[in-house]
């Protein structure tokens, strides 16, 4: 500053009054931060500036306290006494001034500092909040993956325990088909039921061993099969003698062979006995008869139902359990091969053709083997066959008729629903040569005389009481079919002309069968084959003549020998029925894999009557009667 210049500075600050001023009481001024913008320059000038700011301040100040006292008072001397007291200087109030600038200055510092350091804790803070977000974020994807891991995995888990139980199941029962299988094959190997070769299996089911025995109250001269017709009469030797024969002749062999293809179901079958005859057979040492044929047949079966079957086989007109199937048919539970009088049967040459219509009814028609039985009188002017001829295999003690053709027989049977019914038809064509002039011992004006005969019949059979129980009945009637009753009576007779005339015939047998058990069956029979007369040419031709001589049929005759029953006297009616009752049961031993094991005990009591003729001494009627009462065992072991 120039010498001789008084400081503008100095100058100002006395003439300011500065009474109003506290000594000591530095002012403190505030200054918000955004009044200086130049804060962050240099000390140096912004303690200038604020000085410069405070010295405006105070001369504005005390112009304006000038100002207001020369209105109010007075004016004053400014002239003071040197000894008046005086305040703090300009500098101090500049130094004091600048002390609090630099504590504020140090506390702005530490504010901004404090503020910088929040600033920075609060970016940490959001950089934290946000990665603490993005964690969140991750955290909540992967809970939401995780869930749906879980749940997938749930799922999985539930799947997978379904499949593991799935598969325990399908295991224990694969382990049960398995053992199942093992077992069958175990048994096919070591008990085998049937025996495979290329595709057909191979059974012998059916065959049995028996042992048998017979008593006949009358003696017949047969073994157990039982000769109705030759039951012998009441007053004869054989009448009063009794017989008793054991045998096991009846012991069957069977085969059964079954094939099957895409369309239709192949099967044969062969059953033998031992009850045939040969011409060195006896019982004296050896017991030793031939093999008998009984079945031997064979049968398509098609999936439309069509059933065709040929051979030697049952009778169309057999009674079957089911259908018209072969192999099916139903017999009397009888010991006795010949049966029961009043059954209808034959076995023979049979080619059958049936039609299946829903398991339900069948109808079917048969072409068999067809033989005549005569019986009565037998003119001599005709010829019906002969007896078998040794070249063509037929046995030379027998007859054989000539056949213009076969019997045919068609059937109907139905199943619906309760028991089996039947209705079936029988025709039959008989033939002979007739020699009208045989008495003149010429045989010009020979001819063939053909005859038709035939008949109707049929049955039923059904269970009762839960099955415990069956019931049944059977019959045939016509005229020629008398060969078709199990008595084999006669079916045709002769005129006097030689001309054949088909007879009456009737069968008819009733059954009851008890099942109170696994372990017994029990039947019951009636039966009975009849034959009517048929009187031709004034009683001196026919069957059943009234002048047949009858005045010794209570008269014993003396036999002929140790193997040659006398009989009785005159006694030459013909059989006018055979009735039969039997009483007999079975009980099984033992039923099972092995096979059955079972023992039989029948008792059968037949009545043998004879058309009567001319009179005898002791019946005005002149017939007679021929009863036999029989007992019949079975011991038998029937294959598996």
């Amino acid at each position: 500053m120039p010498v001789g210049k008084a400081d503008p500075l100095v100058s100002c600050t006395h003439s300011l009054p500065f009474t109003s001023v506290r000594p000591h009481t530095p002012a403190i001024i505030h200054f918000p931060h955004h009044a200086f913008p130049n804060l962050r320059g240099s000390m140096t000038h912004r303690y200038k500036a604020l000085a410069t700011l405070v010295l405006t301040l105070s001369v504005a100040a005390g112009y304006a306290q000038s100002a207001t006292g020369s209105t109010d008072a007075p004016r004053k001397s400014h002239h003071r006494s040197s000894h008046a007291k005086q305040g703090p200087s300009v500098e101090d109030q500049i130094q004091a001034l600048r002390n609090q600038m630099q504590q504020q200055a140090g506390e702005i510092q530490d504010l901004r500092q404090r503020l910088s350091d929040r600033d920075a804790q609060l970016q940490q803070a959001q950089q934290a909040a946000q990665q603490a977000q993005q964690a969140a974020q991750q955290a909540q994807q992967a809970a939401n993956q995780q869930q749906q891991t879980v749940t997938a995995n749930t799922t999985a888990v539930s799947s997978l325990q379904s499949s593991v139980d799935d598969l325990k199941s399908s295991t224990s029962a694969a382990v049960v088909e398995v053992k199942k299988q093992a077992a069958e094959v175990k048994k096919a190997v070591l008990n085998p039921d049937a025996v495979h070769y290329r595709g057909i299996t191979v059974s012998p089911a059916g065959s049995f061993i028996e042992a048998a025995t017979v008593y006949r109250s009358a003696a017949t001269g047969g073994g157990i099969n039982t000769p109705f017709t030759a039951i012998p009469l009441a007053n004869s030797d054989a009448g009063q003698m009794s017989e008793f024969k054991g045998s096991g002749r009846q012991s069957r062999i069977a085969l059964k062979a079954d094939g099957k293809l895409s369309n239709v179901d192949m099967t044969a079958y062969y059953e033998m006995d031992w009850l045939g005859t040969g011409i060195t057979s006896n019982n004296n040492q050896s017991n030793s008869y031939v093999v008998r044929q009984r079945q031997l047949w064979a049968r398509a079966a098609f999936q439309n139902g069509m059933i065709v079957s040929g051979g030697q086989m049952w009778s169309l007109a057999t009674e079957t359990t089911h259908g018209l199937d072969n192999g099916t048919e139903i017999l009397p539970g009888t010991i006795d091969p010949q049966y029961e009088a009043g059954f209808v049967w034959s076995r023979q040459y049979g080619f059958r053709v049936a039609k299946d219509f829903g398991n339900k009814f069948w109808i079917g028609v048969s072409a068999e083997n067809a033989q005549a039985l005569p019986g009565g009188s037998n003119p001599a002017n005709q010829v019906l066959g002969q007896a078998g001829a040794g070249g063509g295999l037929y046995n030379p003690t027998a007859n054989y008729s000539y056949n213009v053709a076969p019997d045919l027989i068609a059937k109907i049977a139905a199943e619906p629903g309760w028991g089996h019914w039947e209705l079936f038809g029988i025709s039959r064509f008989f033939d002979n040569r007739v020699y009208p002039n045989a008495a003149a011992k010429s045989a010009a004006g020979a001819y063939n005389n053909t005859v038709v005969g035939g008949g109707v019949g049929g049955g039923f059979r059904a269970p009762l009481f839960d099955k415990k129980v069956s019931i049944g009945l059977k019959g045939l009637y016509g005229e020629g079919v008398g060969r078709y009753g199990s008595s084999t009576i006669a079916d045709i007779t002769f005129d006097k002309a030689g001309n054949i005339k088909p007879l009456h015939t009737f069968s008819a047998l009733s059954t009851i069968e008890l099942f109170p058990t696994p372990r017994w069956y029990i039947y019951l029979n009636y039966g009975g084959d009849y034959v009517g007369r048929d009187i031709q040419n004034g009683d001196t031709y026919g069957y059943g003549l009234y002048s047949t001589p009858m005045t010794g049929c209570n008269t014993e005759a003396l036999p002929g020998g140790a193997f040659s029953p006398g009989g009785t006297g005159p006694c030459g009616g013909n059989t006018k029925d055979v009735q039969e009752f039997t009483a007999g049961y079975w009980y099984n031993f033992y039923k099972g894999p092995k096979g059955m094991f079972r023992y039989g005990l029948q008792y059968s009591h037949f009545d043998r009557n004879i058309w009567s003729g001319a009179g005898g001494p002791l019946d005005p009627t002149g017939s007679a009667v021929a009863p036999d009462d029989v007992f019949e065992t079975s011991m038998r072991y029937y294959l598996p």
